[in-house]
């Protein structure tokens, strides 16, 4: 594995038919889908939510997610934007945030819950194992588009990057550390923690109000500690503020919300929900 990372060169499309091209970013994102769909659907029945509840919700959690992932990208880098408009939609060349499509996430599910009378947290405790997956696999696609890469490295896992992918100031380096890879494991390993959560609530049939939040907070937090660490050593264009990343800055603010939301009512609440 570590071999083929350092020799292989990979290419955004995965085949083409005369002028219509698929691309590697889209089967990736797809495949990520699907899959955290699959999770979700297997959890319902424990959770006693109905596959149709899941499936409609998840059709505009992909939309709203979609959407708000390339606005939030967009909005990161509005000068590059405002000069090559024509690249907004061209979203198979990457450029979406999960930040973005997170917050849309949690504002579609707060009202679908409203709609349907389901506890929030119920909701996106069931949801979430799966999301932490979709992502593992969906950061691959990064991967074949060449970006997202970190600050070059001379270890053996290392990353060839094409030269036309390289900012100028890497422009002699060649071997890039691949944060794809880090933050890909780092969700697979956010989804086995929530998901062996899961099964061990449903063996000792421990799910309630407490369970949900503290499912939904761990999330959070694992995940804004593995983004806010790797942006350590990403050298992507971003908003700097109080001297780190934008992303950084978001990562704590979800953290700080998650802390908050441990202590709250709803998470010493043993109500089953």
């Amino acid at each position: 594995m570590i071999n083929w990372f350092h020799t292989f060169q990979p290419t955004a499309i995965l085949f083409s038919a005369g002028p219509i091209n698929i691309y590697w970013y889209g089967l990736c994102l797809v495949t990520g889908v699907v899959t955290a769909l699959s999770i979700s659907f297997y959890l319902a029945k424990y959770y006693e939510i109905s596959r149709d509840t899941v499936f409609d919700l998840s059709f505009w959690l992909i939309i709203g997610g979609l959407v708000s992932a390339r606005i939030y990208d967009v909005l990161l880098e509005l000068p590059y934007y405002l000069e090559h408009p024509g690249q907004i939609l061209a979203i198979w060349r990457g450029g979406l945030a999960i930040h973005g499509a997170i917050i849309a996430g949690v504002m579609i599910v707060w009202l679908f819950a409203r709609r349907k009378n389901i506890n929030f947290f119920k909701l996106s405790a069931l949801l979430v194992p799966g999301l932490a997956l979709g992502q593992a696999i969906g950061r691959w696609g990064n991967y074949f588009n060449q970006e997202l890469f970190g600050r070059p490295t001379s270890l053996s896992w290392g990353i060839p990057i094409n030269i036309l992918n390289r900012p100028t100031a890497y422009i002699n380096d060649i071997y890039f550390h691949p944060t794809f890879f880090y933050e890909s494991l780092g969700c697979l390993m956010i989804f086995l923690a929530l998901f062996l959560l899961n099964v061990w609530a449903i063996k000792r049939k421990r799910f309630s109000k407490m369970f949900y939040v503290w499912s939904l907070g761990l999330y959070m937090i694992l995940y804004s500690i593995l983004r806010f660490t790797l942006e350590f050593i990403k050298i992507d264009t971003t908003p700097y503020f109080l001297g780190m990343r934008w992303p950084q800055i978001i990562s704590l603010t979800i953290i700080a919300a998650a802390i908050l939301l441990l202590f709250s009512p709803h998470a010493r609440s043993q109500k089953q929900s």
